[in-house]
């Protein structure tokens, strides 16, 4: 960053800290409602774990499709019995690799930055993720916001 030599330096707050949260989501492109599912780090069971909690969800009628990138996560082992035993419900589709634009939720994080993270200190992680949440919270019922954020149909 460069500072003119007469000003002086800005001063520039953060936690120093390596904590982090992972944060699965789904958004229903029909109608925008939003599913998220808080965990301490992704791996193949918190995954398995968000897939039971998505299938809760699911209209009865409907199959339910999954865009995904190519985490190493979304294709374990542990996953082929879930996915044996709803195939009838539940598909996953991998999108080409380096694609995020293709996957709709990316627009949804992308948004949550936007109004709830960018430009903005927090000194402890349970206040993000506590501000995040508040966002969540208002899109998990059907919206207009996110069903033409992530409109592909």
């Amino acid at each position: 960053m460069w500072v003119p030599p007469e000003d002086k330096d800005p001063i520039l707050r953060m936690a120093p800290t390596r904590k982090s949260v992972a944060l699965f989501g789904a958004v229903n492109l029909r109608d925008g409602k939003l599913v998220t599912y808080f965990e301490k780090k992704f791996n193949a069971m918190t995954f398995k774990d968000f897939l039971i909690m998505l299938l809760r969800h699911r209209r009865r009628t409907r199959k339910m499709v999954i865009l995904l990138d190519n985490a190493r996560y979304h294709h374990a082992e542990a996953l082929r019995p879930l996915l044996k035993n709803h195939r009838d419900r539940l598909v996953l589709e991998f999108l080409p690799a380096y694609s995020p634009e293709l996957n709709p939720i990316e627009r949804v994080w992308k948004l949550t930055r936007k109004l709830c993270t960018h430009n903005t200190y927090f000194e402890k992680l349970e206040a993000l993720t506590d501000a995040v949440s508040r966002q969540h919270a208002i899109w998990t019922v059907p919206n207009e916001t996110l069903r033409k954020l992530c409109c592909i149909i």
